[in-house]
């Protein structure tokens, strides 16, 4: 850990070591954001507008790989999270996820509301940007000036578009009322106190090193996460499986399951690897050459990942798959997401193709361990998340970190062969907090009257009609086809079929 260091505030000098406050009493007085230009904050703001984009994207990629009668509900489950997780991070989430009085667990709620979040930073979190800025697009830093570790966080951002991946694990089987209550009572009870250990100034997992002195000095010095493998992935994929375990197998039909809409799965892609920008590049806070390194790392991933996976499905199939590239790009991008600001680009190639391939054989083995994943939300975001926090125990480097001031003792590469161990304790901790709550959470919604987590067989069968009144698709078959270019046919066969006391235009409607 670095030495301590004073620098002076409006009000009394404050001592940090890393970035912790020796002296609980010098917490008060605000500390204004150290940039003088708002280059950093134009980046962080358009970076938060680039996460939000990854959301109707995801939508977008699940609606391609679900069933014509299903498509509707994944987008609309996916910009329900949106608004849920948004009321919610301003009214208690952010605060219990970064509040700086919290304890070990969690936050408290003295940011309820966003209060006391403005112009000035937060002292023990970030001193680059505004507390708001920080609340917006949550992560945290430490001035670059201190040469301290430099620790991210997630947004309100991340936060909702978390929540929306846990549905690509019970597609074709989502009831929408239920799920909207489990995305606020999840966020709450897995997502934010997740968040907390892992990012917030006091948090356990940050600081897994030295819990014996957490609340006074925590060292920094525990698990490397850079935009979020545990948070975001971890607990949304072991969250999915919990709830595809609840939901039950999807009813079948003689069609199969089949993605529908290759271009949609495709522009859904587009947009997350588009959005992945902010997420992993944005994680350093700043416009420096970290966020630049970040960047790289993140788009080499995502096309080691893409080749990976898809030539994997051809040495078995003879078939060049697009499902499968897009399937591994995303994979690839899920493995690099903690490591984005920690790894060289050499290393991000290992990381995508070795995640993406790892996912590959999650993805195959589901049936045989009997539960319907059914686009894979475990099998991509579960593992992907796990490999990639392990993978970043291995190959994380200081001299990465550096690039913006910060200090990390690194990975197995530069000799800290401890960092895996506490990757590995970090993401199991979290796929089992995430995959246990979810479960209880379920079993009690499901017993709440009109609450029931799985739609009827018929619901199933008829699709999002049932629910909403509307579809994506208006199907028109090659009959009302025939007869909209042949309107004369369409009159002679009512003619024909006409029955006595029968009204023509409603046999025309029957037709």
């Amino acid at each position: 850990m670095s030495s301590p260091i004073t620098i002076a505030t409006s009000g009394d000098p404050v001592t940090l070591a890393g970035t912790a406050i020796l002296n609980p009493a010098t917490n008060g007085p605000s500390v204004q954001f150290s940039e003088l230009g708002y280059a950093s904050i134009a980046f962080v703001l358009i970076c938060t507008a680039l996460v939000y984009v990854m959301t109707p994207g995801l939508g977008l990629f699940y609606s391609g790989m679900s069933r014509t009668k299903n498509a509707l509900s994944l987008i609309m489950i996916s910009m329900l999270a949106m608004s849920i997780i948004t009321v919610q991070w301003v009214i208690f989430g952010f605060s219990l996820s970064f509040s700086e009085s919290g304890g070990r667990f969690i936050g408290d709620f003295a940011h309820a509301g966003f209060k006391d979040l403005g112009g000035d930073a937060m002292p023990l979190t970030t001193t680059a940007i505004p507390g708001v800025l920080f609340a917006l697009y949550q992560m945290q830093a430490s001035d670059r000036s201190l040469k301290s570790s430099r620790k991210q966080g997630p947004s309100m951002a991340f936060a909702t578009v978390t929540a929306a991946l846990i549905f690509g694990s019970v597609a074709e089987r989502i009831r929408l009322l239920p799920a909207m209550l489990f995305i606020f009572c999840w966020s709450t009870i897995v997502y934010n106190p997740i968040a907390y250990w892992t990012w917030s100034a006091r948090g356990w997992l940050k600081s897994i090193s030295c819990l014996g002195t957490l609340l006074d000095t925590p060292c920094n010095i525990g698990v490397l996460d850079f935009a979020g493998g545990g948070p975001v992935h971890i607990a949304s994929g072991f969250a999915g499986l919990a709830y595809c375990i609840m939901a039950g197998k999807r009813h079948k039909t003689e069609e199969g399951f089949k993605a529908h809409n290759m271009t949609n799965v495709f522009l859904g892609l587009a947009l997350l690897w588009f959005g992945w920008y902010g997420f992993n590049a944005g994680s350093a806070l700043a416009a420096t050459p970290r966020a630049a390194m970040a960047g790289v790392a993140t788009t080499v991933a995502a096309a080691s990942g893409s080749l990976s996976w898809m030539f994997y499905d051809y040495m078995r199939h003879r078939k060049l798959s697009g499902l499968g590239y897009c399937a591994g790009a995303v994979a690839g991008l899920v493995g690099i997401t903690p490591a984005a600001g920690f790894v060289a680009p050499w290393a991000a190639i290992v990381i995508g193709a070795v995640t993406a391939v790892c996912c590959n054989i999650a993805c195959r083995i589901k049936d045989r361990l009997g539960f319907d994943d059914s686009l894979d939300a475990w099998g991509v975001h579960g593992v992907g998340g796990y490999v990639g926090g392990i993978l970043t125990g291995v190959f994380a480097q200081k001299w990465i970190a550096a690039l913006d001031g910060s200090v990390i003792e690194g990975g197995w590469l530069d000799g800290n062969f401890i960092q895996v161990g506490y990757q590995l304790a970090a993401s199991t901790t979290i796929a089992a907090w995430s995959f246990f709550v979810s479960l209880i959470l379920l079993f009690l919604i499901d017993k709440i009257p009109g609450m029931h987590i799985r739609p009827t067989e018929q619901d199933q069968i008829t699709g999002d009609d049932e629910q909403m009144g509307e579809v994506a698709y208006e199907i028109i078959t090659t009959t009302n086809l025939h007869h909209a270019h042949h309107p004369s046919t369409t009159t002679k066969r009512v003619e024909k079929v006409e029955k006595p006391n029968r009204d023509p235009v409603d046999e025309t409607m029957t037709v």
